[in-house]
């Protein structure tokens, strides 16, 4: 009697066939982690243009409105708000409304979700935003 070693033909296939189950669940999650993760970007950079935006006020008593992205690695900033640079991939707009009020827009190029911000007494660009100061997205 030979002592073969090794896995059969039928073995192996079952075992193809389970990882290829495991990565089918796997992938449309790790999708939704991407998406969570751009929103999440462009939330922070709304946070840091109120925090940029603000102390432009402190100091001048005026809003600035403005456009800033960092798109394909050719970064724009906002050169009056302490060159406020957004997270890569992310376009961010601002724009005065209002009496003393601003609005924040961004959007990401991986993704068609887009979130807004409002400050005082503006409105949300998009109207996705409920509280003052509180980033939403669609």
């Amino acid at each position: 009697m030979l002592n073969r070693k090794g896995f059969t033909l039928i073995e192996l296939l079952i075992v193809v066939v389970i990882i290829g189950i495991l990565a089918a669940i796997a992938i449309p999650k790790f999708a939704a982690t991407k998406e969570k993760a751009y929103l999440a970007a462009m939330k922070s950079d709304l946070r840091n243009a109120v925090t940029a935006e603000e102390g432009y006020f402190a100091d001048n008593q005026v809003y600035l409105p403005g456009v800033a992205s960092n798109l394909a690695g050719a970064p724009a900033p906002l050169v009056a708000l302490g060159n406020f640079i957004p997270s890569a991939g992310v376009t961010i707009t601002l724009a005065l409304a209002g009496v003393g009020g601003w609005t924040g827009h961004t959007i990401h190029a991986s993704t068609a979700k887009v979130c807004d911000i409002f400050v005082n007494t503006g409105a949300a660009t998009f109207g996705f935003a409920t509280a003052e100061g509180e980033p939403k997205c669609n």
